[in-house]
């Protein structure tokens, strides 16, 4: 039978007896309403008796009895306030209902206490009632062994001998003695119909672990005929059914029993756990109906309604429906009756909006829940989960905030809140509030593997942050803590320390890599060692991109779920390219661009399977390269307009003269950045070229657009010489060589831009082409001229112009000029 139970069958028991305290008529009538079961009302006409005039002993008398019935109007903590007055508190009976209010309120140490100075008296008002609730409070401690001594006690008493040994089953149900739970319940034959249809329960309970169909079959008849039976036992025969249903996987057969009553019994007290029950066998249903759920969240009766929409939305995470989930979320938020049970329902919201990233959203719906002043358990949820929200926000001072007030409510998780709030404080730069709380801690008795992981987690925010004092953290905590199972993972932060140094040390990132490995590895430690691996790897002075390439593979394939992997996965991708592999570097970039839809990386990563996808030569690779870089210009990003321009490239491959051109039209109007606009700039100056063939006039219209290039202010030197070279080809088509020659002169003999890099790829073809003009004209000195910068210029074809210089000298006896 359930604590509730047991207070209810309690007050009944008080309510028939006799009390000398109704002596008075004003207390008898004021009282009255709490015999009638109505103990609400009985609170105002008490509390309006004593505004009164009234002798010290009706006072006490009647604030005695409104602490009775405070407890029966489910007020136990303004009963505790009453009860605890001196001239109440000295009351025989007072010490019992003490023991009621605390028990109604879970404190069932201190319960227990004020039942066993009850109990010890056999002459003390409710006597045997004070040994009952005793028992109840060590069955609630988890002493059931102590408990099922003091029923034994109990049930020797005639008037208490069935209730005492029905509770001694069920104990014993608990210590999975179903034998010594039979011998028991044989022992008795209860009279009253609620003891036949408890005894009935508890038959069924001992069948469940025999034979499930029997269990379901007595429970069954006590739902078909609940007539007699308390709602205790009634409620806890619907619970007991639906995990036989559960247990013989038959989920859906068990859901209509708790449908049916929570249809007829919207407002029940038991109703949060009737849909806890009925969630888990929604869950166990491969396509539950939620048509009930659904009726019952848009029905105004509560606390179902509440209770409903919460439970369809964990249906509906459950379905990956997760904007129904979150609308059945924020009715709940909205609607539901101020009761701390919801407050469970609102920590669930507040976890899937973390899911989400909706951070700030989170923390509000955790602020509503814990207004609701939940249960201990369930505030100690939502201070750690307030805490850790913080802490992601970056909100480290409030985060620690959190931590602090979850240490000092609950000593059973202080150790671990102050572990975090001394790393909030770190991170938060409040080195005096982390040390006082790191000095808790320690005063708490957090043993030297605490005290180290603290120590470590200090060292590693440090390497984190770029403090030039990590390096020594995390030595000293090598030496101080030389067993700790984290050690590896310092020796791990200072081979990255040393691999990320300037210059790096490669040396010796490896050798403290191998001592990690010779320290039983934690997961984190292995993971971070076999990622760094492969960049030392990368960056050796001899690299080999075999082992790069190995290293990368055997990370993916050990680490499928590491935050690392894109990074490894580019990687990867980069070396193919490099070596030239173009299938393979194409197939990871692909695969890390489906991976990470939402990451920045996406864009890149499609952009370069595109370039791969063209270098393959493979049959549709040119469309399938379209199909890709077109996803890198929905993407709006900062490769948009260079993937248009790979496109047009594509187009032009392909023979799409037009197509190549409306695309290059689409980058020039658009807000690319200079550098794209040069490229297609001259990339349509260079479909005219490509025409003029048929067309001379297209010659003159390349011009247009390589004039346009070339005059552009901070233009580099490769778009600037580029142009101008494309336009003396154009002139020399038009059959216009001294203009061409001027306009590959002015690339060889602009000397008066020294600001600017040299450029020598478009230099030299400007060069040779602008001799090869005058030599073809016969002027042997401009010639040797021209020659003679070119090989005086310092780049690749320097000597070939020395060497064309020295022929042209002895051919045409240059030298005494």
């Amino acid at each position: 039978m359930k604590t509730q139970a047991f207070q209810r069958f309690v007050l009944v028991l008080v309510l028939v007896l006799d009390s000398p305290l109704l002596a008075e008529t004003n207390l008898e009538t004021a009282a009255r309403p709490l015999t009638d079961g109505v103990p609400q009302v009985a609170v105002v006409r008490l509390r309006d008796l004593l505004a009164t005039k009234l002798s010290a002993d009706e006072r006490t008398a009647a604030n005695a009895k409104l602490g009775e019935a405070l407890i029966a109007a489910d007020e136990p903590t303004q009963a505790l306030q009453i009860l605890a007055d001196p001239p109440v508190r000295d009351l025989p009976e007072t010490k019992f209902f003490r023991a009621q209010a605390l028990a109604a309120l879970w404190r069932w140490d201190e319960a227990l206490i004020f039942y066993q100075q009850s109990a010890a008296d056999s002459r003390a008002p409710f006597h045997f009632e004070a040994i009952y609730g005793q028992a109840e409070s060590l069955r609630a401690l988890g002493k059931i062994d102590e408990a099922l001594a003091v029923l034994s006690s109990l049930a020797r008493a005639p008037k208490w001998v069935v209730q005492a040994r029905l509770r001694m089953s069920e104990l014993l149900l608990q210590k999975k003695d179903e034998a010594g739970a039979t011998r028991v319940l044989q022992s008795i034959a209860p009279d009253a119909v609620s003891q036949k249809k408890e005894r009935r329960l508890l038959r069924g309970r001992i069948e469940a672990r025999r034979n499930r169909d029997n269990a379901i079959d007595l429970y069954d008849s006590i739902l078909k005929n609940p007539t007699g039976a308390t709602h205790s036992v009634l409620v806890a025969t619907l619970v007991a059914i639906a995990q036989a249903h559960l247990q013989s996987h038959t989920p859906e057969a068990g859901d209509n029993f708790l449908e049916e009553f929570i249809e007829h019994h919207p407002a029940d007290e038991d109703l949060p756990a009737l849909f806890a029950k009925l969630d888990q066998l929604y869950a166990a249903q491969a396509t539950p109906s939620l048509q009930e759920l659904r009726r019952w969240s848009n029905d105004p009766a509560q606390p179902r309604r509440g209770l409903a929409q919460w439970y369809l939305a964990r249906q509906e995470v459950r379905l990956d429906h997760r904007d129904r989930a979150r609308e059945a979320f924020a009715k709940l938020r909205m609607s539901h009756p101020v009761r701390p049970v919801f407050a469970e329902g609102l920590l669930q919201f507040a976890e899937f909006e973390l899911r989400d990233g909706h951070m700030a959203e989170a923390m509000a719906i955790l602020g509503d829940a814990r207004a609701l002043h939940p249960s201990a358990e369930v505030r100690d949820r939502i201070e750690m989960l307030l805490g850790t929200s913080h802490y992601a926000s970056g909100e480290y001072g409030a985060a620690a905030q959190s931590f602090r007030t979850l240490a000092d409510a609950n000593p059973q998780v202080a150790q671990p809140a102050l572990f975090n709030a001394s790393l909030a404080w770190l991170q938060a730069g409040d080195a005096t509030q982390a040390e006082a709380t790191g000095a808790q801690l320690r005063k708490s008795g957090a043993d030297e593997q605490t005290r180290g992981e603290l120590r470590l987690d200090e060292a590693l925010l440090r390497a984190a942050r770029g403090d030039k004092e990590a390096t020594e953290s995390l030595q000293k905590f090598t030496r101080e803590f030389p067993k700790h199972p984290r050690v590896s993972e310092a020796f791990v932060a200072l081979a990255e320390l040393a691999f990320h140094a300037a210059p790096p040390r490669l040396e010796e990132a490896s050798q403290n890599l191998a001592r990690a490995s010779e320290n039983k590895p934690t997961p984190a430690a292995a993971e971070r060692a076999d990622y760094l691996m492969i960049w030392l790897a990368d960056a050796a002075p001899e690299p080999n991109e075999s082992k790069v390439i190995a290293l990368a593979q055997d990370f993916l394939q050990k680490y499928d779920a590491s935050p690392s992997l894109p990074d490894v996965r580019l990687k990867l991708a980069e070396i193919h390219y490099r070596r030239q592999d173009f299938a393979s570097a194409q197939t990871q970039f692909e695969i890390l661009a489906q991976r990470n839809p939402d990451s920045s990386i996406a864009e890149k990563a499609l952009f370069f399977a595109a370039k791969s996808a063209v270098q393959t030569m493979a049959a549709q690779s040119l469309d399938h390269a379209l199909v890709l870089l077109d996803e890198v210009v929905k993407k709006n990003g900062e490769l948009k307009w260079a993937a248009r321009n790979e496109q047009a490239v594509i187009e032009r491959k392909l023979g799409k003269t037009q197509d190549a051109v409306t695309l290059y039209d689409e980058v020039v109007k658009g807000d690319a950045q200079p550098a794209e606009k040069r490229e297609a700039l001259c990339a349509k100056g260079d479909i005219l070229y490509e025409q003029g063939a048929t067309d001379p006039e297209n010659y003159r219209r390349a011009i247009e657009f390589y004039d346009q290039l070339a005059n552009q202010p901070e233009t580099s030197a490769h778009w600037r010489n580029q142009a101008l070279f494309k336009k003396g080809m154009c002139l020399e088509k038009l059959s216009e060589p001294a203009e061409a020659l001027a306009s590959f002169y002015r690339i060889v003999g602009d000397e008066g831009r020294p600001e600017q890099q040299r450029e020598f790829f478009w230099y030299y073809k400007a060069g040779f082409n602008a001799a090869r003009l005058l030599e073809e004209d016969a002027k042997w000195q401009p010639a040797a001229a021209v020659y003679e910068k070119l090989a005086f210029a310092g780049g690749a074809r320097s000597e070939e112009a020395k060497s064309r210089l020295n022929q042209l000298r002895l051919e045409h006896f240059l030298w005494e000029q």
